[in-house]
């Protein structure tokens, strides 16, 4: 089954039986009653039944802002967005912690981020290392800059890495240690690239900071590095993707069939050999918008390359950005290599969504996670009839839900502030814009819409309920309202959800599935809801006295 398209989704509003439904607005209010009266106000902004107040605006949400003390939320931290997700997935780069070494280890592999380390020439693959500099009291009292100065010596003596980063963790900007003054010594001493970021966990109101925090970090340090012009008629750069679960390769696999070549991934399957050479791209591709638009958008300015939003999760997804990427080359060779590599692929796909539809038709379908997830996957259930009722961020910004548009009237808070903002002025000798001003209108005119997304909420029909930086109380809250048929977030959930007797399926790290990305990922995600669904293990996590109250017992004493 092909995809609701943006038309009907415009057009369609999700009606649920009143008689065993609560109505949404209702169901906010009585979640709201159970705060305090201030705690309500803010979190009234946060929890939004959609409606299409006109053709293009929805209702505004309030979103990065921070958690309110005592709410436990899905969250994770400036850190954990900085060297987890953005930096994390690079195989030859040492992503060093500068902290103790419960950090390392919590950003060690929790993701699942597969790489191949086959594709670069020297082989290095170092994502299966955890490097700390396991601070320990001592040198919270008098500084760690001498062991972190070791630690990178060490590092180096054993491995020769092409490249070292730094990552600093809450304790390193309470001391005071200054990881970007040791790395520029040491990159001195050793003849490598090395260097810090500043992303202590406490900076900014959730991860986003340190997505920041990273595409800053690249954009200064490693890209433009190799100006060298690969070979590839259509040469693109994918960003915000993560290959978790082997996500990259199957994209990659679909890119190549079409004669896509595919420069860099930012940053599943990736090497710093790809970032320096990421500039040379025709275009940028963005997945999860909110990790990586600030990178797309800075080489734009400095190198020339337009970006567009694309979605390789679910088959009508990728079949539209695979047909989007073709209508903006315009050339026919391509266009028609598209067609023909999609009438390849979508058979195998319709013969899935058949078998499972009719287990699966009608269900409810929650999904609370990333910053583009829980917008692209909602598609996914759709094409096996599912209904998302119910989605939101946890770490998103306005514009991810309600669209760009929203950009210009932002105010810059003082969290916002507090993250670098570069100035980024064309580069004199390598700025090449690969379209002009002419080809973009014409592009536009077409609906091909570049430096733009839509958000989440254009996606959702009137009627659906949409919740940023959602609370533990308001998840238990929608699972006993509405008991949806799965629920999908992040470990932090599972066991949760799962003991209201509802599959819980990460979204994070796809507990130990995946690929999910393109056609032979959406067949594989289709073929694990429905096992998970139609599971019988779920009607046994009640106890048999709570199933039946007659099964009861009566104890008697008998003295002596």
């Amino acid at each position: 089954m092909e995809a609701l398209s943006k038309k009907r989704i415009d057009e369609e509003k999700v009606s649920l039986d009143t008689d065993e439904f609560m109505d949404p607005e209702t169901l906010k209010l009585e979640i709201l009653s159970k705060y305090p009266p201030k705690v309500a106000r803010k979190k009234a902004k946060q929890i939004i039944v959609n409606r299409k107040e006109t053709e293009v605006k929805y209702p505004e949400i309030q979103a990065n802002v921070r958690t309110i003390p005592g709410i436990i939320s899905q969250r994770g931290c400036c850190y954990a967005g900085c060297k987890g997700v953005v930096m994390g997935p690079t195989r030859d780069i040492i992503n060093l912690t500068h902290g103790p070494i419960g950090c390392g280890f919590y950003s060690w592999l929790t993701r699942r981020n597969q790489t191949d380390p086959s594709t670069t020439p020297d082989g290095h693959n170092f994502m299966n290392y955890c490097f700390s500099t396991d601070m320990e009291e001592r040198e919270i009292i008098f500084g760690g800059e001498k062991k972190l100065r070791a630690a990178i010596q060490e590092a180096y003596d054993i491995f020769k890495p092409k490249m070292i980063s730094v990552f600093a963790t809450c304790p390193v900007g309470l001391i005071g240690d200054d990881v970007h003054a040791v790395t520029r010594e040491m990159e001195e001493k050793l003849g490598i690239t090395i260097f810090g970021f500043s992303c202590e966990g406490y900076k900014g109101v959730s991860q986003s900071a340190g997505h920041h925090v990273a595409n800053n970090g690249l954009f200064q340090h490693v890209i433009g590095l190799d100006n060298t012009v690969k070979e590839g008629d259509y040469r693109v750069n994918l960003l915000g993707e993560y290959n978790i679960g082997g996500d990259a390769f199957e994209i990659e696999r679909v890119l190549n069939k079409c004669g896509i070549t595919l420069i860099s991934t930012f940053s599943g399957n990736s090497s710093v050999d790809f970032f320096a050479n990421s500039h040379t791209a025709d275009l940028n591709l963005i997945m999860c918008h909110r990790s990586i638009n600030y990178v797309a958008e800075m080489m734009e300015k400095k190198y020339g390359i337009p970006w567009f939003k694309i979605n390789f999760l679910s088959a009508g997804g990728m079949s539209r950005s695979l047909r989007k990427i073709a209508e903006y080359y315009g050339e026919q060779k391509l266009i028609d290599r598209v067609e023909e590599v999609i009438a390849e692929e979508m058979p195998a796909v319709k013969k899935a969504q058949a078998e499972v539809r009719p287990r699966l038709e009608g269900k409810l379908a929650m999904m609370f996670v990333g910053g583009s997830r829980a917008h692209h996957y909602q598609e996914m259930f759709r094409e096996m009839g599912m209904i998302p009722f119910c989605a939101g961020y946890e770490f998103a910004h306005r514009d991810d839900y309600e669209g760009r548009q929203v950009l210009p009237n932002l105010k810059v808070d003082a969290d916002s502030r507090n993250i670098q903002e570069l100035e980024v002025e064309k580069d004199p000798e390598r700025y090449n814009p690969r379209i002009s001003a002419e080809e973009f209108e014409t592009l536009e005119r077409n609906g091909i819409k570049l430096r733009d997304y839509e958000g989440m909420m254009t996606d959702m029909p009137s009627g659906t309920i949409v919740i940023d930086d959602i609370s533990q109380y308001e998840t238990e809250s929608l699972l006993k309202t509405y008991k949806p048929a799965v629920f999908c977030a992040g470990i932090k959930e599972k066991y949760t959800v799962q003991k209201h007797g509802i599959p819980m399926k990460q979204l994070h790290s796809y507990d130990n599935g995946g690929p999910y990305a393109a056609y032979r990922g959406a067949i594989n995600f289709y073929h694990e809801i429905d096992r998970m669904v139609n599971s019988k293990v779920w009607d046994h996590i009640k106890a048999p006295w709570e199933k039946s109250p007659e099964l009861a017992a009566r104890y008697t004493y008998r003295p002596g």
